[in-house]
């Protein structure tokens, strides 16, 4: 089983859930809850991993917190 990490934001405007793979382009995808994202996530990486794995373009690393002011 191949792991992937996704970042994910909520939409002000929706309400959705939004994700991505960073570095795994097409690997993007939405839901109305943090499962249906995750699932929909899923689907959407088996698809593009049916076809060969393309290569990532980039590795998440972590985040970070940024003061100003």
């Amino acid at each position: 089983m191949k792991m992937f990490t996704a970042v994910v934001e909520r939409c002000p405007d929706t309400g959705l859930y939004v994700g991505y793979v960073p570095g795994f382009p097409g690997a993007h995808s939405q839901g109305e809850t943090l499962e249906e994202l995750n699932e929909n996530l899923r689907e959407v990486v088996a698809m593009i991993l049916d076809d060969g794995a393309p290569p990532l373009s980039g590795e998440f690393v972590g985040t970070q917190v940024v003061a100003v002011g």
